[in-house]
């Protein structure tokens, strides 16, 4: 038995982060990975995808670079390159995260929780007052007939060259940014999404035109699409057969992906150990991310409240005692254009009963937008109609990821829409202004 002062499972952002700050502070840390260090979110996720998105925003303004007066010629897509720049960039921050988590006691195995509390992997066993489980996801499946014949978020990254077609299941998040990055390398994406609306946790009015915007780029969409199977056709192409407005129909492609969510991926030993999940197998926490175990914590995706890795970190220094806004925490979507949001979009006030207003501002008034050549979007903020607190902020267009951080501040501190629209100056030429002409636009 080896003892510690604390055990955290999983080496994602959940887990490495705070693992090493706490090592760093002199405590004794010993940190839990099936794989490599940096979690889905490193190694499969987050970075390896916004590697590509760089290269396919790279593409998109080589290929539209004849409007800014640069004539770049036919634009042609390296993908093995794209993929070896993928891979020297995940090696590197792999690289660095081994060296952040030196401090801590490193095991590399699948752990299981003991009856007794201890943790055990292989034929060890550690143990420690407090034990932080921060083991993340896996991509979902449909039941359906073939779906081994598609691949998933995983199988993407790991294609060595791009196909000609490509049928996406999913208009999520994942599902969109990999539509979005594969129509700019020049594949022919059409989505197929059983809601009637892509991206179902964002802003209807924000997703509808973050999917018009799309479709101007070439991806087709087939929404409120059921799919009931995947196959091949005579040629070998892949199928995928849907029931929607018209009945049954079936779309082939090269390639069919499978972006229809994650599911919870947690240790064994769960329920010998008393520690409850619920029905998705999701592991059960309180606001202060503690399970039905005295001593034992859950964070990130492995406890099903929000599923960003931003969230995990900042859930984990909630459970570690740390004073965090978990309503303030912003999702982004890294398509062409980008989209946002924070806190509540509409349709969340109307069923919760809170009296809100709305007010927008267009990037298409925007100097510094129409100077970079990305004048279509809006922002659009939603605040309480009695105290003009923002309650939420939503974004689709240049920059997006970058320009709701302002928003997520503004919500964490509680500030109105006055704050941002006159007590807060914008500088110019730039596209935050867009935010104060969205709060502004109220007395209009």
């Amino acid at each position: 038995m080896i003892n510690a002062d604390i055990i955290v499972i999983g080496a994602g952002p959940g887990g490495y982060e705070v693992a090493a700050e706490r090592a760093r502070a002199g405590h004794k840390v010993v940190l839990i990975d099936y794989a490599f260090p940096g979690g889905t979110c490193l190694n499969r996720g987050c970075i390896p995808t916004k590697c590509l998105c760089a290269s396919a925003e790279a593409a998109i303004n080589a290929a539209e670079s004849a409007a800014f007066g640069v004539e770049c010629g036919p634009v042609k897509v390296d993908y093995g390159k794209v993929v070896e720049r993928m891979d020297s960039i995940v090696s590197g921050l792999r690289d660095d995260v081994r060296a952040l988590i030196a401090p801590c006691l490193f095991v590399q195995g699948a752990a299981r929780i003991l009856p007794d509390g201890s943790v055990g992997v292989g034929d060890e066993t550690y143990s420690a007052p407090k034990v932080l489980i921060a083991t993340g996801s896996q991509p979902s499946e449909l039941p359906i007939p073939g779906a081994d014949l598609t691949i998933n978020s995983d199988g993407v990254l790991q294609l060595e060259q791009l196909p000609a077609e490509m049928v996406i299941i999913g208009a999520g998040v994942i599902g969109l940014e990999f539509a979005s990055i594969m129509s700019a390398f020049g594949v022919q994406v059409t989505v197929v999404e059983y809601f009637k609306e892509v991206l179902p946790p964002f802003d209807r009015e924000v997703a509808k035109r973050l999917r018009s915007m799309l479709s101007r780029r070439g991806i087709k969409f087939v929404l409120g699409a059921s799919v009931t199977a995947v196959g091949k056709d005579a040629g070998g192409r892949k199928t995928v057969t849907y029931t929607g407005k018209k009945g049954d129909e079936t779309i082939a492609a090269d390639e069919v992906v499978m972006a229809v969510g994650r599911r919870p991926v947690v240790p064994q030993g769960l329920a010998e150990a008393g520690i409850e999940v619920d029905r998705r197998g999701y592991i059960v926490t309180d606001a202060n991310m503690r399970t039905t175990r005295p001593g034992f914590y859950a964070v990130g995706d492995c406890n099903g409240r929000l599923m960003l890795a931003h969230a995990a970190t900042a859930q984990a220094r909630v459970a570690l005692g740390e004073d965090v806004d978990l309503t303030a925490i912003p999702s982004a979507v890294f398509t062409f254009p980008e989209a946002a949001m924070v806190g509540l979009t509409a349709e969340q006030a109307d069923s919760q009963g809170i009296a809100y207003r709305v007010s927008k501002g267009l990037f298409a008034a925007n100097g510094k937008a129409r100077a970079i050549g990305h004048a279509d979007g809006m922002i659009k903020v939603i605040y309480a109609a009695d105290t003009r607190r923002l309650l939420g902020c939503h974004i689709v267009g240049p920059h997006a990821s970058d320009l709701i951080q302002e928003a997520a501040v503004a919500l964490a501190a509680r500030l109105t829409v006055d704050d941002l629209s006159t007590r807060i100056v914008h500088g110019h030429p730039t596209l935050s202004e867009v935010m104060a002409q969205a709060t502004r636009a109220r007395r209009l």
